[in-house]
């Protein structure tokens, strides 16, 4: 009977994260609290190559003037595929990227990721304050 264990699979590294996909548009509210989620985020462990599944939160104020188009937002998600990154490091890359493009400070993002060996990971980047 075949057993999966030791089986390998192959994926990319950080430099295919694409952030320049993400576009912004222009936006004059920056106490407007803005919130978008999507349960479609997928990256690659890269202890097991095995795909993390994850719901993420985006909560921002546009102090920057800016928000963030969603469709390149999509995109940008995409690019994360097949790139072997740990959580918490998708995490903070998200956060990053956002924030660049958006100009503010006051954005937090939240990632939920499926169950794995019977655990449930939530990672915190940021805050609104």
């Amino acid at each position: 009977m075949p057993i999966a264990e030791g089986m390998s699979f192959e994926f990319q590294d950080e430099s295919h994260i694409r952030p320049e996909l993400l576009e912004t548009f222009e936006f004059d509210s920056p106490n407007q609290y803005i919130r978008t989620e999507t349960d479609e985020f997928s990256a690659v462990c890269p202890f097991s190559g095995l795909p993390d599944l994850a719901h993420v939160i985006i909560e921002y104020y546009p102090t920057g003037g800016k928000c963030v188009e969603l469709k390149s937002l999509k995109y940008y998600f995409i690019s994360f595929r097949n790139v072997g990154i740990f959580q918490e490091a998708a995490t903070k890359r998200i956060y990053q990227d956002l924030k660049n493009a958006l100009e503010t400070n006051r954005l937090r993002i939240s990632t939920h990721y499926n169950t794995r060996g019977g655990f449930d990971t939530t990672c915190i980047e940021g805050q609104l304050e």
